[in-house]
């Protein structure tokens, strides 16, 4: 009897010791960066976490810690910038490939067509560019998948995740391949990102059809407690009377998620459920908050969690034993760079863009060799995959390519205080061959700035890339009709300005951030004006044409982090330029009560000349909120004097400095020689509004004076200067920056301004433009 005893004693103990948890992660968008702090507050607790099935979000964090990475870890990734731009499709500039960037235009919307040999045009799915996200996760979790060998049972913990086919409507349950790939594929909601192929099939977010899967758990696994962690509820508890924009916005989440059974855990389980009442599936910003509710949420279940489960995991035998099975993942080496889904000639187009692609390679080339490809329009569609090869104890990294011919339209352009708004369409068609060919057209309409340009480039995959681009540039500028409002003393000035030009580019790749164009073309400049300051009605006006030809080199380098009010990363651009033509020159009659009227004459004068420009701008930050950046610009110019005072300054060198710098004629602001300086703080109260303190000091070598009525002199050298200051708020909206300005113009009939703006003040360049 007593040996009876002591062996149910025994088996009763060895039982308790053998006691398995599961942990169920369910799904909820951004709602499930909650299952952090619930991963934290179990672990804290030497809560054992034996096995983790996960849906959704609950799958991506569940892999997380199943291939290796503590809870602390996990919280630390989703804090930080790069999380934020995964899970939103934009990335930063370390990695993409400037040779291939066309110059910035006001777009803020982008539409994508492709084109089939049948001319029929069908728009791109997807809302989010998943670019980052797929290289994220491969960082993340190859390495882990590898150690495993592709099996989900030998992870650090064992671990499953539910992804949807649609077409066969059926959940299906991931336990073996890439985890890469199976967390990609749970992740995918509809509509959101682009299906990823997972054993043949395509599949979408596991929310569609298995949302809590503590069914997976239980058939899998078989734990003798379940935690299940549920961050989604899409059941009302009264239907609304009012269907608003709000919720309508929701209506994507509330289609994939299904409904969640908070009694499939059973009596023998804890059920948490994080009070997530004023938090959106869509909405990844307050990810501290989120951890927190997790947490607290866990905290007050640790009494039930406690009476259920009586084995403990210290946390230092936890972290001893996951850095055990870190400590074997394969180090990342890439043997070569395997490019599949193209053939022939588009094969070797892609092969040509890379060097070296059988040697050993880092992650750090295969990432560059991503962005890279992604960088040219003719891939959009690529998708990174890596397959460990045991026998070499290295990886293959392999660019799963799907060329289109694809057509794509921008929309942008600005509205302001000011008549200087524009609207902007861009049209461009990408077709391959054994080159890369772009057409693209863009046109600006507004009663300041009307612009058209088309061009036609040829990208030349070779060890050194260069492209080959024909560019044709109209501009029509009227600063009549943006005379200022708001702004002190203000005097209209009139003056038309038209230009055209027809460039040769040859661009050379000096950089993944960089690139070097020689130029070379021919331009048109037509001036009328007012040679007063003021604009006399009826009056001819003075004219003064040139045309000619240009040609020169220029160096730019372009990390920043915005196209327009940059407050992290620098630029850099250096150039030189050649120009030789004909001025004609023809006075109007705003003379003709003055003595001088009689010998005014048209003249025709040949002019060249050549101009020199370095500007650099760089932002450095201080602390988490504030940084302070400084912008350098010198220009050096021989120009000759051409007929008049005013077609000196017409033609001389601007500085703009501001945001809408463009869009005044600041004569203060113009010199064939000078330096300029500024010193821009940057405070980012949100990650979306910043405040804008600048300061700016221009300094001409000679100031360019008038003498008389039409002559021109030159002031002493260094004997003058302007200033520039503004202060600014600005939210970076969807549309575009939605700018406040108060700006101060060293320059006496146009001194203080307020400046309201929405969207992307930025222009075709002029013919005379660097």
């Amino acid at each position: 009897m007593k040996k009876l005893l002591l062996i149910l004693f025994l088996f009763a103990a060895n039982g308790a010791y053998a006691q398995k948890v599961g942990l169920v992660l369910s799904g909820g968008g951004a709602k499930g960066l909650a299952h952090i702090g619930v991963l934290k507050a179990l672990e804290e607790n030497n809560i054992p976490i034996d096995y983790i099935a996960g849906t959704s979000m609950g799958g991506v964090v569940g892999a997380m810690y199943a291939a290796g990475y503590s809870p602390k870890e996990i919280e630390y990734i989703a804090l930080s910038s790069d999380f934020q731009n995964w899970v939103s499709g934009k990335y930063t500039s370390d990695y993409s490939y400037f040779f291939k960037k066309k110059e910035d235009n006001p777009s803020f919307i982008t539409a994508k067509l492709q084109i089939d040999t049948g001319f029929n045009f069908r728009f791109r799915s997807n809302l989010v560019n998943d670019i980052p996200l797929n290289f994220a996760l491969l960082e993340l979790l190859g390495q882990a998948s590898a150690n495993a060998k592709n099996n989900f049972n030998k992870l650090f913990v064992p671990y499953r995740c539910v992804v949807a086919d649609v077409l066969s409507q059926k959940a299906i349950v991931m336990k073996e391949g890439s985890l890469v790939e199976a967390v990609r594929g749970t992740f995918t909601v509809p509509l959101v990102y682009r299906p990823i192929k997972v054993e043949e099939k395509y599949v979408f977010d596991g929310g569609l059809y298995n949302n809590f899967p503590v069914d997976v758990m239980k058939k899998e696994f078989a734990p003798d407690v379940i935690i299940g962690s549920n961050v989604s509820s899409k059941t009302f508890n009264t239907y609304p009377k009012d269907i608003d924009e709000k919720l309508m916005n929701k209506f994507l989440m509330y289609l994939f998620l299904s409904k969640t059974d908070s009694t499939a855990i059973g009596e023998n389980g804890v059920y948490i459920q994080p009070d997530l009442t004023n938090y959106t599936a869509t909405n990844f910003t307050p990810v501290e908050e989120l951890i927190k509710k997790g947490y607290d949420a866990t905290i007050a279940e640790l009494e039930k969690i406690n009476a259920k489960v009586g084995r403990r995991a210290s946390e230092e035998k936890v972290k001893e034993e996951r850095k055990a099975f870190v400590a074997k993942n394969p180090y990342f080496t890439f043997k070569n760079i395997r490019i599949s889904g193209v053939s022939g000639k588009r094969k070797q187009y892609v092969q040509s863009l890379f060097k070296n692609m059988n040697d050993d390679l880092s992650l750090r080339d295969v990432k560059r060799a991503y962005y890279k490809l992604l960088g040219d329009d003719n891939f959009e569609t690529v998708y990174p995959k890596i397959n460990y090869l045991p026998a070499e104890n290295t990886y293959e990294f392999e660019l799963i390519v799907q060329p289109e011919k694809n057509f794509r339209i921008d929309f942008g352009g600005a509205v302001s205080n000011r008549p200087v708004g524009t609207a902007f369409i861009g049209l461009q068609y990408n077709f391959l061959r054994r080159q890369s060919y772009t057409l693209s057209a863009n046109f600006y309409t507004g009663r300041f700035h009307e612009s058209a340009q088309g061009a036609f480039r040829i990208d030349i995959p070779k060890k050194a890339p260069f492209y080959l681009e024909s560019e044709l540039t109209y501009n029509h500028w009227n600063f009549f009709q943006s005379s200022q409002l708001f702004l002190e003393d203000a005097k209209p000035t009139f003056l038309e300005q038209s230009d055209s030009r027809f460039i040769q580019n040859i661009g050379f790749s000096t950089g993944k951030s960089a690139k070097t164009l020689i130029f070379g073309g021919v331009l048109s400049n037509t001036n009328n004006y007012s040679p007063i300051d003021n604009f006399i009605t009826g009056a001819d006006l003075d004219k003064t044409n040139f045309n000619g030809f240009t040609a020169g080199i220029k160096y730019q380098r372009d990390k920043l982090n915005r196209k327009q009010y940059a407050s992290k990363g620098n630029k850099l651009f250096a150039g030189f330029s050649y120009v030789n033509g004909t001025e004609k020159y023809y006075p109007g009659d705003v003379f003709k009560d003055e003595p001088i009227y009689p010998s005014l004459k048209p003249q025709k004068n040949d002019r060249q000349w050549f101009v020199a420009k370095i500007s650099s701008e760089k932002y450095s930050p201080i602390s988490r909120k504030y940084s302070i950046g400084y912008q350098f610009e010198g220009v050096y110019s021989n120009r000759p004097d051409f007929s008049s005072y005013k077609s000196n300054l017409l033609y001389a060198s601007p500085f703009y400095p501001l945001s809408d710098s463009k869009t005044l004629f600041l004569e203060s602001l113009r010199a064939d020689k000078y330096l300029s300086a500024g010193i821009k703080n940057v405070y980012s109260a949100t990650r979306h509004l910043d405040f804008r303190l600048e300061g700016y000091i221009f300094q001409p070598y000679q100031e360019i004076r008038r003498s008389g009525l039409q002559a021109t002199n030159y002031g002493d050298a260094l004997s003058s200067r302007s200033f520039i200051f503004t202060g600014a708020a600005v939210y970076h909206s969807p549309v575009g920056p939605i700018a406040l300005n108060f700006n101060y113009y060293d320059d006496k009939p146009k001194n203080f301004g307020v400046f309201f703006h929405i969207g992307y003040l930025i222009y075709n360049k002029r013919a005379l433009e660097l």
